[in-house]
């Protein structure tokens, strides 16, 4: 009977201190979860009760040109976005993992962009990006090249954020930098005394070690990717003109969920569109760890 008493009471004693992140999830997480998904099913503008119409929002979404406009830049922006900061990412950490003099100095000034203010960077990259006094198109001029229409034209908007997704790859940086310096020296001499090439040893030593590193910065992209705002929504209103730039090719689908529930109060809609987003992100995942059996290495041996 008092062992039970004081299992009881350590039970007790145990939620009671971590009482204030359960109220905090039930109260700032669960219940908005929970109650978004029943405003999905709902005609709910802000200013009235929500009235029930069942799935009407979720077929709604299939005749809805936007919905469709919104998700294929968001792909588009992904399919090219993410290999690029991904690539762009190591090549720094595998500069950045020498021995050379000022190295802390080098890895520093690489990474400050992505501690920049999302709001501060898009004002920025406006400037950068503006067609007739941008940095970048004079830049492109000097050396005798094409300057495009970034934010102006639509076939140059997506390409524009692509651009400048470059410019925020410090974090992927300093993780890439990280899982490098956890590579043991001793494959890279013994590769060295067996005549391989530096390009072998990258592709035999190097990724296969870093590869859960590659794997955790990867479904950090696909998830950053489909909740892209701050710099569509800053930009869209800036040199490409209004809300989603030109013919709505700076549409970004966290940007349309946005402009539906907060803009045109059309919340039970924007409820669907989160589920909807919630889903894609969710498969999109699930299908990259299914994958990651065949390319992820962990301890040496296949996962």
């Amino acid at each position: 009977m008092k062992r039970s008493s004081l299992a009881v009471r350590e039970w007790l004693t145990g939620y009671l201190f971590i009482s204030p992140w359960l109220i905090g999830f039930i109260v700032f997480t669960l219940g908005p979860l929970v109650g978004s998904l029943y405003l999905s099913f709902t005609n709910y503008n802000l200013l009235q009760p929500p009235q029930f119409i069942g799935a009407q929002n979720y077929f709604q979404m299939v005749r809805d040109p936007d919905f469709w406009q919104a998700l294929s830049v968001t792909f588009y922006y992904a399919i090219f976005a993410i290999p690029l900061d991904l690539a762009v990412a190591l090549a720094l950490a595998i500069l950045l993992n020498q021995r050379v003099r000022y190295m802390p100095l080098f890895r520093t000034i690489f990474y400050l962009p992505a501690i920049l203010p999302p709001v501060a960077t898009s004002v920025l990259w406006n400037w950068i990006l503006n067609p007739d006094y941008g940095i970048l198109n004079a830049f492109l001029h000097a050396l005798g090249l094409p300057q495009p229409q970034w934010l102006v034209t639509p076939q140059w908007t997506v390409p524009a954020y692509i651009v400048m997704s470059v410019w925020g790859v410090g974090t992927w940086m300093v993780i890439f930098l990280a899982g490098l310096q956890d590579v043991p020296q001793s494959l890279y001499e013994a590769a060295a005394i067996d005549g391989a090439s530096v390009w072998r040893s990258f592709w035999n030593i190097t990724l296969p070690m870093i590869s859960p590193v590659l794997l955790f910065n990867l479904v950090q992209g696909v998830i950053g990717t489909f909740s892209y705002f701050t710099q569509a929504y800053i930009m869209g209103n800036g040199v490409g003109g209004s809300n989603a730039g030109v013919d709505n090719a700076g549409l970004f689908y966290a940007l349309y969920l946005y402009i539906q529930g907060f803009a045109e109060l059309h919340m039970g809609y924007a409820s669907a569109l989160a589920w909807v987003l919630f889903f894609i992100v969710l498969i999109l995942t699930l299908l990259i760890f299914k994958g990651s059996a065949l390319w992820v290495y962990y301890g040496g041996e296949r996962d």
